[in-house]
């Protein structure tokens, strides 16, 4: 299982990555060591905001790589609305492929 996940930053910025496990790369983005993605280390994580489960990695990263060329506007109204993935994405992404997962943390 792959999840690809979007982060808030303390400076309001959002990062967006994809993981085998959330709590530890979260745990990993907070401490900035060597698996510390350049992005956070520069902005510092504060809270997983919105993530989806995937079957695969190829999901996963297809789904990264089209959140990422959001507008920043679009992925706020992603976090607060996660049914708008199939309206954004749509026509890159079949949304079906991809489940919301409940962040602990929020």
């Amino acid at each position: 299982m792959y999840y690809t996940y979007i982060l808030r930053c303390k400076d309001n910025s959002l990062y967006t990555g994809i993981t085998t496990e959330l709590e530890r790369r979260l745990k990993e983005h907070k401490e900035k060591g060597e698996k510390t993605a350049k992005y956070t280390l520069r902005h510092e994580a504060v809270k997983m905001e919105i993530a989806w489960k995937s079957e695969n990695r190829v999901l996963a990263s297809k789904l990264e790589f089209n959140i990422k060329r959001l507008m920043k506007k679009q992925k706020e109204d992603l976090i607060k609305n996660p049914q708008l993935l199939g309206e954004f994405l749509g026509d890159k992404i079949q949304p079906e492929l991809y489940s919301e997962i409940k962040i602990k943390n929020k």
